[in-house]
């Protein structure tokens, strides 16, 4: 995975590329340094050249170099794939379309569900039927070979193959992936009995068809990746996947769908490794960027996965970080919709031109500008080493926005901060009171360059008592990545009721999948797991599977916590079988800091609790600690970040160096 096999004495770097700066971390023993750069949308790759040469970092000074991307994300966002066509089972073409009835709004009629991502013209039929209990009516070669020259006509880049209970048996999914090959050879070809060989042929056909649709996008960009860290003496890098843990860019390439996620995943990684450090192992993660919130739970250390995502309207199945995003960033738009109700996002300013106060070109009203306006940010700032913030335009901004409805500039921006809060608060109980966590058990951790301005307000509103704030707040997902572990996740179909389950069977089958892991990894840590459910089920739960006698009652300890019963006397059946691999990297102790902090170094003017106030401003270097504790109003400046303690509320260091606030 590096040159030098990555002892525990390696210099690792992750570089993070966000919508509006991209985010480097270094870690070299107990020593950690960030940088952060201006995020170039229109080539990541220069982003993340641009950050390493930001921190003076030459090629042979790096053993390891991860890598957390958002262009599987924005390709799905944006519908800027490639060009792919679906072949699939005669009869079977709407599927993909049908999918599973549900309406993106349950009350409203009129909304339509999110197109697929192939239109029904790129959709292609062969006649051929497996079914549970082997092949039905052979795969008609014939017919295959026409279709395959309809395929070439219609010029595409990417086919997904998707036929019926391939989950079971592959044969004919691997017979016409190579009749494609063979007669189109730079056609990339993903077929859902490697993708995703599990039941429901929805979700299987769906995630196939993005992995297809996402590959020559993500091998494109990763190759131009590669090629300039190359050039410049770099190590080839390893990228995170949405599961939480780094593979290898041959891994990623080879199944693009498992990084949707990439750059959030890192952030709650980066969120527990440092929360863990200054001693909290429940906590809510709050990732408040430049164009979208990430919010997370993380329970006893363990960040909470999921295998059941729906990613800009396309359902992706593979482990990942159990993440809920909102479109409300640093960078998201302030504007008034027809009936004259406040709105924030979900179009965001981005990097370029970027809010009005960035002087970049960008005149709409953005979150970031409220908070330059009522004083939480400087004017003047510099951001990201050549951004620098002018109060005067976010004020311009703030006044032609509210103008429309009747707002001052002073009533636009703290109406923008309401409304945005307001969504965040909301995204938070998704993942605490929505899995049946209650968040006042919980620490709420804020990062990202916004997460620590809006924090007091959010764990005031959930009823959190403790805030904490790492050092390295502003890049902590960079940091995240740098610290991530290697992963590996393989999952199959294995289709048992417990009553009558083989445990030598489901052993074997668990024993297959760990040679496969082992063949990749060497020798990683194992952990098994299954995904079960009551006969009748729509959906299952993935529970531990290291004991089989245990199955039974670690699904309904599971069903308790997510859905406050059980079902005793039900029979409970299992649907697949899971094997996750690790590789663990050495992570660095977070030293405290070497120096104190005791008085500010300026004050400013700020808007707190109804009035303007002029409030202490203390700005903490690396290395530096804030102390004895403060009462808010308070301002604290971080490298790339900025923390905001309201009235109500103290703030002082740990000894990790973290920020901590409790309400006073």
């Amino acid at each position: 995975m590096s040159r030098s096999g990555a002892p525990p004495g390696a210099v690792r770097a992750g570089v993070d590329v966000g919508g509006t700066f991209t985010d480097l971390a270094i870690v070299a023993g107990p020593t950690i340094r960030l940088a952060k750069v201006p995020s170039t949308p229109q080539d990541q790759s220069r982003g993340v050249m641009a950050a390493l040469s930001a921190a003076r970092l030459a090629g042979d000074e790096v053993d390891v170099l991860s890598h957390g991307t958002t262009v599987a994300t924005n390709a799905l966002l944006e519908r800027r794939g490639a060009r792919t066509a679906l072949l699939t089972t005669e009869g079977f073409r709407d599927v993909v379309e049908i999918g599973r009835q549900a309406r993106p709004a349950l009350y409203d009629l009129t909304r339509p569900p999110p197109p697929p991502l192939v239109g029904r013209e790129q959709r292609f039929t062969v006649r051929e039927r497996t079914g549970p209990e082997g092949e039905l009516v052979p795969l008609d070669q014939a017919h295959l070979e026409r279709v395959i020259e309809d395929i070439r006509a219609g010029e595409f880049e990417a086919v997904a193959v998707c036929f019926l209970f391939s989950f079971l048996d592959s044969g004919h999914e691997r017979a016409a992936a190579a009749a494609l090959s063979c007669a189109l050879p730079q056609l990339r070809v993903a077929l859902s009995s490697d993708v995703l060989p599990l039941v429901r042929e929805y979700e299987r056909f769906s995630t196939t068809l993005a992995d297809a649709y996402l590959g020559p996008v993500l091998e494109g960009y990763l190759s131009e990746l590669g090629r300039r860290l190359g050039a410049g003496g770099f190590p080839q890098p390893v990228v995170m996947q949405s599961s939480g843990g780094v593979t290898s860019l041959e891994a990623v390439t080879r199944r693009p769908s498992s990084c949707v996620l990439s750059g959030p995943a890192a952030g709650v990684v980066g969120a527990t490794f440092a929360a863990a450090g200054s001693g909290f192992e429940d906590v809510l993660t709050f990732d408040m960027g430049g164009t979208s919130t990430d919010v997370a739970l993380v329970v006893g250390g363990e960040v909470q996965a999921t295998t059941t995502a729906v990613i800009a309207g396309v359902p992706v199945h593979h482990p990942m970080v159990d993440i809920h995003t909102i479109s409300a960033g640093g960078g998201s738009l302030v504007w008034a919709d027809g009936g004259g109700a406040w709105r924030v996002g979900p179009r965001s300013a981005g990097a370029r031109p970027g809010p009005a106060c960035y002087g970049l070109g960008g005149t709409a009203a953005t979150i970031t500008d409220a908070d330059l306006y009522l004083g939480y940010l400087a004017d003047g700032a510099r951001l990201g080493g050549s951004v620098v913030l002018d109060r005067a335009r976010a004020e311009g901004a703030l006044q032609s926005a509210g103008a429309t409805v009747g707002l001052s500039p002073l009533e636009a921006a703290l109406g923008a901060l309401r409304v945005a809060e307001a969504e965040m608060a909301r995204a938070l109980r998704v993942v605490s009171t929505g899995r049946g966590a209650d968040p006042r058990r919980f620490a709420l951790v804020a990062f990202g360059g916004a997460g620590a301005m809006h924090a007091c307000h959010l764990a005031e509103e959930l009823g959190v008592g403790t805030v904490l704030v790492p050092a390295a707040a502003g890049a902590l997902s960079a940091l995240g990545l740098a610290v991530s572990d290697v992963r590996r996740d393989l999952a199959v179909a294995f289709l048992s009721s417990l009553p009558e389950l083989d445990v030598g069977a489901m052993g074997a089958a668990f024993e297959a999948l760990e040679h496969r892991a082992c063949a990749e990894l060497g020798r990683p840590e194992l952990r098994r797991a299954a995904d079960l459910r009551y006969t009748g089920q729509s959906f299952e739960l993935t529970v531990p599977a290291g004991d089989p006698g245990r199955l039974g009652d670690n699904f309904a300890a599971a069903h308790r916590r997510r859905y406050g019963f059980d079902l005793p006397g039900e029979v409970v059946e299992v649907v697949a079988i899971r094997v996750t691999a690790t590789v663990r990297v050495p992570k660095p102790a977070l030293a405290g800091p070497r120096r104190m902090r005791a008085e500010p170094v300026t004050r400013r003017t700020a808007f707190f609790d109804g009035s303007w106030t002029e409030v202490p401003v203390f700005s903490l270097e690396a290395g530096q600690a804030l102390g004895p504790a403060s009462r808010g109003p308070v301002l604290v400046e971080l490298p790339g970040a900025t923390c905001v303690v309201q009235p109500g509320w103290r703030v002082a260091s740990d000894e990790a160096g973290a920020l901590v606030m409790e309400m006073s």
